[in-house]
Formats: structure tokens, sequence, C-alpha cells
């Protein structure tokens, strides 16, 4: 979009509807006419695969209250449509991020205004249990408002569908396109509060009953084993201290300087489990007291990081793929103890994720089902499964999991009481979690994978990323690490093409600006622009056999070392 066009959109925002303070900030906007004009100008917000995230403020490409209220209007429309006649309900819940509380009202309101019955959290709580709400009441869709891990300045909104899981094609589109014919000046924010009705600790009680019911599997001595916990300032201490206790793990130091919910995040540069920084604090206190587990969850506590000890004693924190690899497998092993595989189960997994859970589920005759990034997609498999196949378990390399299908998204609280759960049944066997998971590779292969993001910012971050997956599509590698590229898969053409022999092949999952490289001897470099931050994304897969568990150290250094061949190569290190 020219710059005349951006001044001329936000030369709208200076009059009816937008409010005074709206009109206000803008004029600033436009006196300063800096870069901060332009990206909060330059386009719409786009739903992604975490629905619609970013940084708040004035403007079209920004949340506050005229995008929120659009996109609910254009939802609440939607849902008029689809359900013509029906009584709809609507649950909403939101974080610990700034304005949360004060736009999850607004959104509210303009549901109630589109005579759509709202239950609305009456404080902060965790994302799996609105996942939960939604189905648990009857619901016809739910909102969350977070940014889950993103930076302090950011917010955002998630859309759930009538089974608890994210909106995906065909509801994704047709909901956007109801958005997008939405004016400003139609969205309704006259509450009706008859329809409008809190919920909180009724709902707490059920959800935790079902986490604990599904994340444990009668293990002794859970009061044994040692934990360090921190939510890391978010919503996660609204619920798995009391899951933790009820489940029987009473042995649990939770970090005090990260448990009060803060929406700016003060110990940490990233509220993100995935940044080993993020976890740093309730390292040191597991060394202090000498936890057998550290676990730490995002701000919307849907995702968790986890720590064990090593075999040689010191803690080290697992990595996404790890994490699904070890919780997998022992799901798989309780289905399989008490008799409950026939064939008809399966596990979910991603595109981007490792493939040790695919060989993990073989090992079983259980089927990967494989979609795209985003634990929607994984949502989605359950909904066509239902009636034929029954859902174990699934999981992404972004430190997500799912137990079971009561809630359908990424579940930090079940997630959690699983982990506790391998921990304490590997120590009342002389075994540790980490040790599990070293048998697990000598009887698959050592897999190891690595994640880069860059951050692309801005208009002309968007284009560099966007011209970073042209070249990569039109100038392939045809080389990785001295071994021939064999497939690449392009997910946006639907295509797999043999680089080798020229044989082009269909992909049948939806579409996605996705590229997959994979060579003869099974290493992948994975290409994807992040759906909900300023990234574009390389994920780096490789493998070789372990013979034992004394070779690890000598094995992974070696993975590590390649890992680290292909980036340079790549001239992605710059």
């Amino acid at each position: 979009m020219e710059n005349e066009q951006i001044i001329q959109k936000a030369n709208e925002w200076l009059q009816s509807p937008f409010d005074s303070d709206t009109q206000q900030k803008v004029q600033q906007l436009l006196a300063e006419n800096s870069d901060t004009l332009i990206d909060s100008f330059y386009q719409d917000m786009e739903f992604g695969t975490g629905g619609m995230r970013g940084i708040m403020g004035v403007g079209t490409n920004r949340i506050n209250k005229y995008t929120l209220g659009r996109a609910t209007q254009g939802l609440s429309n939607y849902l008029h449509k689809t359900y013509s006649g029906k009584e709809l309900k609507v649950a909403i819940a939101y974080d610990c991020r700034h304005n949360s509380k004060t736009l999850a009202k607004i959104v509210a309101d303009v549901f109630t205004a589109n005579n759509i019955r709202v239950y609305l959290f009456e404080d902060l709580r965790p994302t799996p249990e609105l996942s939960f709400t939604v189905r648990h009441l009857g619901c016809d869709a739910g909102i969350v408002l977070t940014a889950s891990h993103n930076p302090p300045e950011y917010n955002g909104y998630k859309v759930y569908w009538n089974d608890g899981g994210q909106i995906v094609p065909p509801q994704d589109k047709e909901i956007i396109n109801e958005v997008y014919s939405v004016d400003f000046s139609k969205i309704k924010f006259e509450a009706n509060d008859t329809l409008l009705q809190y919920v909180g600790t009724e709902i707490d009680k059920v959800f935790i009953d079902a986490c604990v019911k599904n994340g444990t599997f009668n293990t002794p001595s859970r009061n044994k084993l040692k934990i360090v916990f921190t939510p890391l300032h978010g919503t996660s201490v609204m619920a798995i201290p009391a899951a933790l206790k009820q489940a029987g793990f009473t042995d649990v130091t939770i970090v005090e300087e990260q448990r009060k919910p803060d929406g700016n995040f003060p110990t940490v540069k990233s509220p993100n489990p995935e940044e080993p920084a993020a976890l740093k604090m309730a390292l040191e206190l597991a060394d202090k007291i000498n936890a057998d587990i550290v676990i730490g969850t995002d701000p919307d506590s849907d995702r968790l990081g986890i720590a064990v000890r090593d075999m040689e004693g010191n803690m080290k924190l697992l990595n996404g793929n790890q994490t699904m690899s070890v919780m997998t497998d022992f799901l798989l092993k309780q289905w399989y103890q008490e008799g409950k595989l026939n064939g008809k189960q399966f596990v979910g997994s991603t595109i981007v994720s490792t493939d040790m859970v695919k060989e993990i589920s073989r090992s079983y005759n259980v089927e990967t089902k494989v979609g795209l990034t985003g634990f929607k997609w994984i949502a989605k498999m359950i909904r066509e499964a239902e009636g034929t196949q029954e859902f174990i378990g699934g999981g992404e390399e972004s430190f997500g999991y799912m137990v079971g299908d009561f809630i359908r998204d990424k579940d930090a609280v079940t997630a959690t009481l699983l982990a506790c759960e391998i921990a304490a049944h590997a120590k009342n066997n002389n075994s540790s979690v980490y040790k599990e998971l070293l048998l697990l590779y000598c009887k698959h292969g050592f897999y190891k994978e690595h994640l880069i993001s860059l951050v692309k910012k801005g208009l002309d971050g968007a284009q560099q990323i966007k011209q970073m997956m042209v070249d990569l599509r039109n100038n392939p590698f045809k080389e990785i690490d001295g071994s021939p590229v064999e497939f690449l898969y392009d997910y946006q053409s639907s295509v797999c093409q043999n680089l080798l022999t020229g044989e082009k092949t269909d992909i049948t999952i939806p579409k996605s600006n996705v590229l997959i490289y994979q060579t003869k001897n099974g290493t992948k470099v994975a290409a994807r622009p992040s759906g909900t931050e300023p990234k574009i994304k390389f994920y780096f897969s490789v493998n070789q056999p372990l013979e034992k568990i004394e070779d690890a150290y000598a094995v992974e250094k070696q993975l590590d070392y390649k890992i680290q061949r292909i980036i340079k190569e790549l001239k992605l290190d710059q």
C-alpha cells in the first residue's frame, strides 16, 4: 500500500464512529508520520495459525476496540447465518495481558448486542479451560483474548468452534469474509447484559477433575516427586497448582518471583518456555532444592517447557520434540498394557515436528496423522475421526501437547500432570525421564531438531519474508550437507517433487506457505513464515543410530555439528 493510501486510511479514523480518544491518538500518529503510522494502517490484521494477534494500539493493523469489535460483529453475523433461529451461546476467556479484561468485556458486549448469550470468565483463565468450556456448556463458539508468549505490547483474539477446536476451513475463510464485509460503523457495541453470565469456580472444578482423570495413570508415590513450577507470570497459576495437588503431587515449589500474573512479565525477556532464559530462575531453584523436574508454562497456559536430570544429574531442558516423543510413548504404553489398542487409535503430529513420533507409534501399530502447524489441525483430525478412531495424544515441536480429546487445543495443564506422572513412574523404577528418552533413541534412532527464527518487522520485513520464500521455491537447494535433496514438499502448491527423478505427487493436506527439503540420508529442512509473529522459521531435523546409552553424548555432538554445518551452508547464520 502506498503512503498516500495509508494516510487516507488513517484519516478515516479521525471521525465517527471512532471515539475521541482514538481520534486523538491517530492525529498524533499523522503528525509524527513515522514508521508506526505505516505499520498501524498498511493492512487489516489477519487471522494466522493462532487467530488474530498483534501490537495493541490504534489502526487497522493493531489490536483495539474496533478491530476486535469488527471481528466479533463478523463472527456474530456468521453464527446467525449458520444457525438461523437457534439460541446462540459463546464462552469468553482472557489471560494476564494488558487490557485483556477490558477487551474481553467489549467482545462480550458486541455478542450480547447481537442477541448471543455469553459466558464470560470472571477472571483470567488458561486457554485450555476455554476449549473445555465450549464443549462443557454446549457453546457454538469461544473466544480467548491472549497473545500467548508474544512480548508485552501484544494481545490477540483466538476463535474456537463448537467442538472446542480453533476455527479451520471452511469456517475460517467464511468468518474472515464476514469480518471484512463489516464496516466499522456497523459494529454493535450496546450491550444487552441480560444475556451475560459470569462463570468461574464451578467450571474450574469440572475442568481440573477432567485434567486429573486424563493426565494420570495410577502411578504410586507421587508425593515423592520433587517439582519446581513457574507460571511465568501467566494464567496457569489458576489451575496447575490445584491440579497437581488433587493428583497427589504434593512436593511442589513455585517460583515466587514469577507466581503473580503480570502482563509486563518483569522477570523474563520473553515469557516463552521455548526460550531457555525463561526458565533460568526455575532451574536455579531446582538446583537449590534438588528437584527432579522443572515445569514452566507460557502466559495463556497452552505450552510448557520441561527440564529433567540428565545421566550426570544435571538439569537439562527438553525441547518440544523430545517432550512429545516421551509423552507419546508413555501414553501408548499405558493403552497397550490396558489392552485398549485395537487398530482404531491414532496420534497427532505436524509437518515440522520430529519424525520420531511416527517411529514410536509404528512400533505399537498405531497410526500417526500429520497435519499443518497448529493444534487446530489436530482438533480437525479428531473431529473427522469421531466414531471411527480414538485419539490418544498429540503434539508439535513448539512445546505443546494434548492428552485425549476432552480438550481440543494445546493444554499445558494436563500435559504438566502427564510430565510429572512420567517422572514419578520413572523414579519408582530407578530410572528417569531422560534415561527413558535415551532408551527411545536406542530403539528408534537419535533424532535431533533445531529451530531458527529470523525476525523481520513491519512492511519491509513482510516483503523480505515473502521474497525469501519465493527464492527457496524458484531456486531449490540441490544438496544439503553433502547429501542430495530427494524430495521438495511445497505445501502452497500441494506438490511433492522428487528432485532426483522429476516425479511429482499430490499433497493431500490443506495448502500452507511451507517448504520442506528432505535429503537422501533423511535430513530435513523446513521453511515457514510464522502465522502469529513477524518471523520466518527454519526447522532442521537430522538423525543417526544410537547403539547404547553411553554413546549418546558423542552422537548428540555429531548431530549438533551437522546442524551447524547446514545453517552455515544455507547462509542462515548471518
